[in-house]
């Protein structure tokens, strides 16, 4: 698989971290042996901003790296700059959504648990439009429209010649919370089911009956990579959205959506309970 940008930009950062730990050195001995400050070697590890390929060079060496894990990680320095679609958007967008498109511009897998609405990924134009006016109420008409535009160009990823798997488990009362109306929800419950059909799209619906699980707090996504130290989890609140990647925070999200998955109903029957829920609207 080509990389993208970001994932380079990430994978370089973990890279440079193991080589340094595997050698025994702090921040601040490894950036004195190649003239960088402490501050600097921190950023290049935690994956943020530009970093200068001949200073992973000097750094590699100094990690005693094999040839072919230095040059692998100076390729990756030249080629981690972060560009996208949304960076020529006339209107800015929230730093959460923006760093949400840089990482799915790249994602292998998405796995969703989505409490209150539909995924985003399956929304139709009309939905997404009567959620964010529900949800930013102070926001203008273009501004809604602005995002909304956003939202409608991410799905495009679902029509890539290799799209990433998107595994979304819905609760029940996502699917039955009536938004924007009775045609819209009917509409959009529909798109759910022709987008269930697609052999990259598994939906998944957590029943009422299911009870107390493993996701009480909220929704949130798993962004997969590809390797598992470069997940990323988002999850939903009030106003943007949080990011997190520590080791810890990954397993316990990883776990909740195994067991989230493993208590909704399975994609048929799933199917069938958006198929009634439909006719009810």
């Amino acid at each position: 698989m080509a990389l993208g940008p970001t994932t380079r930009r990430r994978q370089l950062g973990a890279s440079l971290r193991r080589l340094r730990e595997q050698a025994g050195l702090t921040l601040e001995e490894a950036g004195a042996r190649v003239g960088v400050s402490k501050a600097t070697l921190s950023r290049y590890e935690t994956k943020e901003g530009s970093v200068k390929w001949p200073a992973v060079d000097a750094l590699c060496r100094e990690y005693s790296a094999t040839d072919e894990e230095r040059l692998a990680l100076v390729e990756l320095a030249k080629g981690a700059k972060i560009q996208g679609w949304w960076r020529s958007l006339a209107d800015p967008i929230p730093e959460s959504m923006n760093l949400m498109l840089t990482l799915e511009d790249e994602v292998l897998r998405e796995e969703h648990y989505a409490c209150m609405y539909i995924p985003g990924l399956l929304q139709t134009r009309e939905y997404a439009e009567a959620v964010h006016r529900a949800s930013e109420v102070e926001c203008l008409e273009r501004e809604v429209q602005h995002m909304v535009d956003i939202r409608m160009k991410r799905q495009e990823l679902l029509q890539r010649e290799d799209p990433p798997h998107i595994w979304c488990v819905i609760d029940e009362a996502a699917i039955r919370r009536r938004v924007g109306g009775t045609d819209v929800m009917r509409n959009q419950l529909h798109h759910v089911m022709a987008l269930a059909a697609l052999p990259h799209v598994t939906v998944q619906v957590l029943p009422f009956s299911t009870g107390a699980h493993a996701a009480a707090v909220g929704s949130f996504a798993i962004l997969r990579g590809p390797a598992p130290e470069l997940d990323v989890i988002y999850v939903d609140l009030l106003g943007g959205g949080l990011f997190m990647e520590k080791k810890a925070e990954l397993e316990r999200y990883r776990l909740a959506f195994q067991y989230l998955s493993a208590q909704a109903l399975d994609l048929e029957s799933s199917v069938g309970l958006i198929n009634r829920v439909s006719k009810e609207h």
